[in-house]
């Protein structure tokens, strides 16, 4: 769209608040924006004098302009952050976040159960977070199981069935995890207080959970209960140790979001821009979560824009009601009931310090990993690895990965096979199969444990690096297997170990009661898929192979007076059982003696004549 074609189109353009979409001539959307005045903020893309050479490119490109009225800024501002996540237009700004979090749900059901999910269902249940950092959730979650001591059983505790008997307590119960309501050992009131600890302890508020065990620990201790009281001071121990790891600004800071973004200029980058940020979520002086990420922009965007758009989706994303905003520099922020304050010091300034050192730190990793991209062989996979990571939310980059899967035919000559790949490709140098020692009888989970726990031994003992990701095929048996071997070696916090769910393609994560599905044609997912085929391939050609050589052998062995030693020879010079049956009695007493040689015939023509 030319300016003078732009001029003839002007003055019908309404000057309220709204937000504004530009089409190509082939109906693709390509930016939408938002604007207190809409024919002053459209206007300015046709002004020749503020125009910059990106901004031209999308000029150019316009063929059709809509617009939205809406009452106020604020609902411009919500409206465009929402149409730009739907959308996502070619020339907008990008969120590249492609992680999925997890969430704590607490079930709506009697004795409401408590776990990590990374699906949110509309099921009524209350959903805590989402949370990037799932080692310390799980932290906590292993505290809460032995502490507050919720239930993580899936029964139906109905006050129905409990009254008629249904359960009994199980381990859980005694070994102090559970305090048995299957039996009506615990009230529904007395386990809503868990429950609210729970909550407190998840939003930072430790202070009335230390004062609540203070105050039983003193009850304890007046009724000569010393043990008990003991017990519970370790409780208090563990909180105030856990509370002393947090970053604590000061209780009087109370709820703040705290945002710091810098732009980054890369070698590598020719057509895009990116600019990094920082979010720190603060709740009752404690910092609970945070948050670091990449934005791509494409018109030259100003930091303060950036940072408004970046703002929008992280305080959606991880449902933030906090009514003061931290940042470095002033910015419109629309949003009523919303304070924006830039802090010349104190204990605000200190969180932005922190917030930016965070900031720093990550632009480093991407300008190591653009160094590592023009270096390494396969640097053609490095989006697809980076993206796998998000997906994953893997703590570092899986460019060496590994891949485990068994093969038995009824039972009969178990084998495992792994797999190997680097940089996004086969490293078949790498590939091992395992013929099992250990295990007696059917037992895929046994037979895991074993192949998982002789390839790391081996590793660990030659000083050999451990892949960053290990992907398991099969459910949470085959998981829990593998994670049992790598307990005995000490290596789970150094390798990320998943499962993957054979035909219906789900991942799962140690620990995790919900599964994670990725969309079907999401790219991580194929790549999964491929090395899982690729170890399905691997494992059966060696079971294969092994379950042919094993029958060959066993139909020689199985005739008297014949043992091993003379079936390999046999098989080395006739090269299958089908040329041994069809060789004459002349070449066997060759090779065997003459003794022997009747024994095989006289066998192979009795098979013959039944």
């Amino acid at each position: 769209m030319t300016q003078q074609e732009f001029e003839h189109i002007a003055p019908t353009i309404p000057k309220e608040p709204g937000i504004y979409k530009y089409y190509d001539s082939s109906g693709e959307l390509l930016y939408v924006g938002k604007a207190k005045h809409l024919r002053k903020r459209v206007s300015s893309y046709f002004n020749k004098t503020f125009t910059t050479y990106k901004t031209h490119e999308l000029v150019k490109r316009i063929a059709r302009i809509e617009y939205t009225i809406v009452n106020s800024e604020q609902d411009a501002f919500l409206l465009e952050n929402s149409l730009i996540k739907e959308f996502q237009p070619r020339f907008n700004i990008n969120l590249k976040d492609d992680k999925t979090y997890p969430f704590l749900v607490i079930k709506k059901e009697p004795f409401p159960r408590v776990f990590l999910t990374r699906k949110k269902l509309d099921d009524g249940s209350e959903y805590l977070g989402p949370y990037t950092s799932v080692k310390k959730v799980r932290e906590l979650l292993e505290f809460i199981k032995q502490t507050i001591q919720l239930r993580t059983c899936s029964l139906n505790l109905s006050e129905n069935n409990i009254r008629k008997g249904k359960f009994k307590v199980c381990l859980e119960y005694h070994l102090g995890n559970c305090k048995g309501p299957c039996e009506g050992f615990q009230t529904p009131a007395n386990y809503q207080e868990g429950l609210a600890q729970l909550k407190n302890l998840l939003r930072g508020n430790l202070s009335p959970v230390i004062k609540h065990y203070k105050n039983e620990m003193k009850t304890l201790a007046e009724s000569l209960e010393f043990e008990k009281a003991a017990l519970v001071k370790k409780k208090i121990e563990f909180l105030e140790n856990y509370q002393s790891r947090s970053v604590v600004a000061n209780t009087r800071t109370g709820n703040v979001d705290v945002f710091t973004i810098q732009k980054v200029s890369l070698p590598d980058r020719q057509q895009k821009d990116i600019a990094c940020f920082n979010y720190l979520m603060v709740r009752n002086g404690s910092i609970i979560q945070t948050h670091t990420g990449k934005v791509e922009t494409h018109l030259d965007e100003t930091p303060e824009e950036i940072l408004l758009y970046a703002i929008a989706r992280v305080r959606t994303t991880f449902n933030s009601d906090a009514t003061e905003i931290v940042v470095p520099f002033p910015i419109d922020y629309p949003q009523q009931n919303t304070t924006v304050t830039v802090p010349k010091g104190g204990d605000r300034k200190k969180l932005l310090e922190l917030s930016e050192k965070n900031v720093n730190h990550f632009i480093e990793e991407i300008k190591n990993k653009e160094r590592l991209q023009l270096n390494v062989k396969g640097k053609e996979k490095m989006p697809l690895l980076e993206q796998l990571q998000a997906n994953l939310q893997l703590q570092d980059l899986p460019v060496h990965i590994e891949c485990f899967d068994n093969s038995n035919f009824q039972g009969s000559y178990p084998v495992s096979a792994m797999v190997c790949f680097k940089y996004g490709e086969p490293s078949k140098k790498d590939y091992r199969h395992f013929n099992v020692k250990t295990v007696e009888g059917i037992n895929d989970f046994a037979t895991m444990k074993e192949a998982v726990y002789r390839r790391y031994k081996r590793l660990k003992e030659e000083n050999q690096p451990f892949p960053q990701l290990v992907i398991i095929d099969g459910g949470k048996g085959q998981l829990g297997a593998a994670l049992e071997a790598a307990n005995e070696l000490g290596l789970t916090s150094s390798i990320t170990f998943v499962g993957l769910a054979k035909n219906v393609e789900e991942i799962f994560f140690a620990g995790d009661t919900e599964s994670l599905k990725l969309p079907y044609n999401n790219e991580s997912l194929k790549f999964i898929r491929r090395i899982r085929d690729e170890v399905h391939r691997f494992g059966i050609s060696f079971h294969r192979q092994k379950r042919s050589k094993g029958t060959f052998k066993n139909e020689l062995e199985e005739i008297k007076g014949i043992g091993k030693a003379t079936t390999d020879l046999l098989l080395k010079e006739f090269k299958s059982v089908k040329k041994i049956k069809e060789a004459s009695t002349e070449k066997l007493e060759k090779l065997v003696g003459k003794v022997k040689a009747d024994v095989i015939s006289r066998h192979f023509t009795k098979q013959r004549d039944t």
